[in-house]
Parts: structure tokens; C-alpha cells; sequence
């Protein structure tokens, strides 16, 4: 029943200040009568009531005070421990683990939920946690970005200085050329790469769904992705109905991308690249699947997250950044599709994405 918490609550405190009450009247009644006994005395019913009463109130203040001055402290000393988790936390120590103070008992269990101090510090833990893993983030993003940079980095400088030297052949210099051109582009793409992310984790990125077919533009970008998979001699295979989609197109397109070209560039010359669209209830199901060089099991589990490669002697993911999959997972994720993956070391890949057709 709605609000009975809260009225046996109430009911609980009051039956605990009668029950103080009884116990300090009956406190009461012994005392005077003891005093009574040795004073030889037997006043009148009237004045050994109000005596009683009287006396009575008074032990009931008393503990009152009693409990009062406990319960002051406890609070001050919370009340310290509260100011101190949130001076740590502006300094940037986000390890707060504060204890409410209350035992685990029925009460506790009971109108946990109401009482205000254990919402406090449940409030206050939640935002110390919370603190705590997007600061782990931020570390992990900066060390990752540092890496990734930093590589690049290295190389170009690294051949810039051996082109300086004035004894290099055509060959060698072109060579060298070659390769700072090269990572001029890998640096051009993670910059590119990490942009989309923050675009689209602010949740400000231009969002325009509209009604097309999926097929078309699905053969639209393999034949733009053809110079690359025909200078493999790759076997591309096609199957795809006819389905219309309302999403938005140029997002969707850097998904099927990016997953067209993974599969390029981990697939052997001469192997196979298979793309199938069909309908499945109110989904459309784009499977990708590619005879590469595949994903070991272990990291299955992680190829979507932002920067995450896997053993660079096993995995698809050598050269990249680890960007691509995690911006198409957020793609997905803002069409309120799904993407999952399947996959062998050494007998290939296949990425299955579904999409709500409506």
C-alpha cells in the first residue's frame, strides 16, 4: 500500500516515546514509594500522582538529554566526516567511501530509503564512484591519445633527420618520403577520428533520419571502395534485398565503411568479402564477413571500446588507432541498432549489424 512505510514509520516512534515515558513513570513510581517506605510518609493520592508524574517527566528529560547529546555528537562527527569526503573530492581524490553510520538492522532495512543522513551518503559515494571512473577515463583517453600521437610522431622525426643526410640515394629518400607521408595521414585520420567522437558524444551532432534504400547505398560504397579490393584480387560478394531504411544516411555510411575497409585491409590477396542485407521481423540485417585474418576470442569482448587493440601478431586491428569500431558502435547505438561480432583466428570475421526498420 502506498505511503504505509511511512506510516509505520511514524507509528514506531511514537510507540518508542510511550514506551520511554512508561518506563521513566515507572521508574518514577518506585523511587517515590522507596522514599516514602523509609520516610515513613503516605501522602495523599493526589500529590503522590502529580509527585510521580512529575518525577517521571523528569527522568524522561533526563534521558532525553541523555540520547540528545549522543546523537549531537554522532551528527557532528558525520557532519565532519561529510565536509572532509567533499574538500578530498574537490582536490581530486575521488577514493570517498563514506559509512551512514547505521547498523544493518530492520530499521535500517526497512525505511532505509527515507532516512535523510543514509541518502546523503549514498548520494555522496554514487557521485565519489562516478568522479572516480570518468577520471580513470580521462587518464586511459590521454594516455592513449599521447600514444597514438606520439608514434607518428616519432617516425617523421625520426626520417626527417635521415633525409638531412646529403649521401642518400633517390631510392632511399623516396622511400622515406613515402613513409612520413604515410603517417602524416595516420595523424591526419586520428585527428579526424577523435573529432567524430567528441562530436558525437556531446549528443550535438546534425541527427537527420530520413527514408532510403539501404541496398543502394550499400552498393554505392563498395564500387567506391573498388580500386582497393581489386589491387587485392579479393573476391567481393553481394547478396542484398531490397530494403528501405529511415536513418541517416551520411552517419550509416561512415559505419559500413569503416567495417568495408577492415575487412580490406585484413584479408589476404585472393580472399573473399561476403555483404548480405536482408530483412529479419522489423530489423534490416547487414552481416560483413571477410576470410582474414580474424579476432582472437578474448577480444571480443573489447574490440568496441575507444583505443583498445589486441595482440598486434593476432588481431585485425594492426595500423589503426582503435577508433573506427568504437565510432561505428556509437553510430549504431544513436539508431538504436546493435552490432555484434563473430570470429577465428585465422578463419575471418563477420560483423552483424541489425537496425529497427521504422
Amino acid at each position: 500500500m502506498k505511503g504505509s512505510p511511512r506510516f509505520f514509520h511514524v507509528a514506531g516512534n511514537i510507540m518508542m516515546v510511550l514506551t520511554a515515558l512508561l518506563a521513566s513513570w515507572t521508574a518514577a513510581f518506585y523511587m517515590t514509594e522507596t522514599i516514602y517506605t523509609r520516610a515513613s510518609w503516605e501522602p495523599h493520592d493526589l500529590i503522590s500522582f502529580l509527585l510521580n508524574a512529575l518525577l517521571g517527566f523528569i527522568i524522561f528529560g533526563i534521558g532525553i538529554a541523555i540520547v540528545g547529546h549522543f546523537i549531537e555528537r554522532r551528527e557532528h562527527h558525520f557532519l565532519a566526516e561529510l565536509i572532509e569526503a567533499f574538500r578530498r573530492i574537490s582536490k581530486g581524490d575521488f577514493s570517498v567511501n563514506l559509512e551512514s553510520g547505521f547498523g544493518e538492522s530492520n530499521t535500517k532495512q526497512r525505511y532505509r530509503h527515507q532516512h535523510p543522513f543514509v541518502k546523503l551518503v549514498d548520494s555522496v559515494n554514487d557521485m565519489a564512484a562516478n568522479l572516480k571512473a570518468m577520471e580513470e577515463l580521462r587518464q586511459e583517453f590521454i594516455s592513449n591519445v599521447s600514444h597514438e600521437i606520439g608514434s607518428p610522431l616519432t617516425s617523421i622525426s625520426g626520417f626527417a633527420k635521415a633525409l638531412k643526410n646529403e649521401h642518400l640515394d633517390r631510392e632511399q629518400r623516396q622511400r622515406y618520403l613515402t613513409i612520413i607521408e604515410a603517417e602524416c595521414v595516420r595523424l591526419s585520420k586520428l585527428s579526424d577520428n577523435l573529432l567524430k567522437l567528441a562530436v558525437l558524444d556531446s549528443d550535438q551532432h546534425p541527427f537527420h533520419p530520413a527514408s532510403y534504400r539501404l541496398d543502394k547505398q550499400l552498393v554505392s560504397l563498395i564500387l567506391a571502395c573498388e580500386p582497393q579490393w581489386e589491387a587485392k584480387k579479393i573476391e567481393m560478394d553481394l547478396e542484398a534485398e531490397d530494403v528501405v531504411i529511415i536513418a541517416d544516411g551520411d552517419l550509416l555510411s561512415q559505419v559500413w565503411l569503416n567495417l568495408i575497409h577492415n575487412s580490406i585491409k585484413f584479408t589476404p590477396e585472393g580472399g573473399t568479402i561476403s555483404i548480405s542485407l536482408m530483412r529479419s521481423e522489423q530489423q534490416a540485417v547487414v552481416r560483413i564477413s571477410d576470410t582474414g585474418v580474424g579476432i582472437a576470442e578474448q577480444d571480443h569482448p573489447r574490440i568496441f571500446e575507444r583505443f583498445y587493440k589486441a595482440d598486434d601478431s593476432r588481431t585485425r586491428t594492426v595500423g589503426g588507432s582503435g577508433l573506427g569500431l568504437s565510432i561505428a558502435h556509437k553510430i549504431i547505438e544513436m539508431h538504436r541498432g546493435s552490432i555484434a561480432v563473430r570470429s577465428k583466428l585465422g578463419e575471418g570475421t563477420e560483423f552483424t549489424v541489425s537496425l529497427p526498420l521504422q
